[in-house]
């Protein structure tokens, strides 16, 4: 099947793909695919929900297109999983979305404004309350961000939503000094020598820190993935130079001739390697 040229293309393919999966999970279609269930489709949801991450990071358009169908293959088999227990089935999915995108933009579809994207994001928040205060499930500021994000994206997610409500600082100056003021009771904690006190006060450096990203425009779970990237391909190189001088890591103590200096000294290496590239 060939999709029709970009300029001409409206979603008239997304048909094909429900298509396809009805025949998949036929009684006489694949067997695999019987076989799943909400809960064994979790896992391949954030497993495609990840590669998609990965594309976009790597910046390779084509290898993007591939992972957001692999994602969107699971909107359509869970969407048709539903529809076998009668509870929704795909149209429900696409006319759910559609029809909260028109609520919670009324500076487009109806006749509020918002001068900023700040304030389109206050305006939603808004609204979101108030559609979950009317079907009785008012959870609160903080009830939509999900338990199962990476930690430090929830985080992030947490300062962002409350900020909304104005429990924030104006400036990024009041998140800095938060974080001195958490890692003055992390230091505290340490000379203590409690375990439970160093773990809940390195959680709040932590959830401070991300609340710094935030207030700086700065993702931090991006950043951090970064920066262990960046780990990674250095102790590669170390690893690399280890194998060269002294045919590999020592395969017992006694062996060990190895120094912290002399593998220092390897990282440098790659360092400045990066440098000149």
């Amino acid at each position: 099947m060939e999709a029709p040229p970009l300029p001409e293309q409206a979603g008239r393919t997304f048909p094909r793909l429900v298509e396809l999966m009805q025949r998949l999970l036929a009684p006489d279609g694949c067997p695999w695919d019987r076989e799943q269930s909400f809960a064994t489709l979790r896992r391949y949801v954030l497993e495609e929900a990840c590669e998609v991450i990965d594309a976009i990071d790597g910046g390779d358009r084509k290898e993007l297109c591939a992972e957001l169908g692999d994602l969107l293959l699971q909107v359509v088999f869970q969407a048709e999983l539903a529809r076998a227990e009668g509870a929704f089935g795909p149209d429900d999915v696409v006319a759910a979305i559609c029809e909260k995108l028109v609520r919670r933009h009324p500076h487009v579809f109806a006749d509020e404004s918002a001068e900023n994207a700040d304030e389109v994001l206050r305006n939603w928040e808004r609204i979101k309350a108030a559609e979950r205060a009317r079907q009785g499930k008012d959870r609160g500021v903080l009830g939509g961000v999900p338990r199962s994000l990476p930690a430090l994206t929830r985080a992030q997610r947490v300062g962002e939503k409350v900020a909304r409500v104005g429990f924030d600082w104006p400036d990024a100056r009041g998140s800095r000094a938060k974080v001195e003021e958490e890692l003055g009771e992390l230091d505290r904690a340490f000379e203590s020598g409690d375990p439970a006190a160093i773990e809940e006060e390195l959680g709040d450096v932590l959830f401070a820190l991300g609340n710094l990203a935030r207030h700086a425009g700065v993702d931090a779970e991006g950043a951090l993935r970064r920066t262990i990237d960046k780990f990674t391909r250095r102790f590669e190189h170390v690893e690399r130079r280890v194998i060269e001088r002294h045919g590999g890591w020592p395969a017992k103590a006694s062996d060990d001739t190895l120094t912290l200096e002399e593998l220092d000294g390897y990282w440098d290496e790659a360092k400045r390697g990066e440098q000149r590239t």
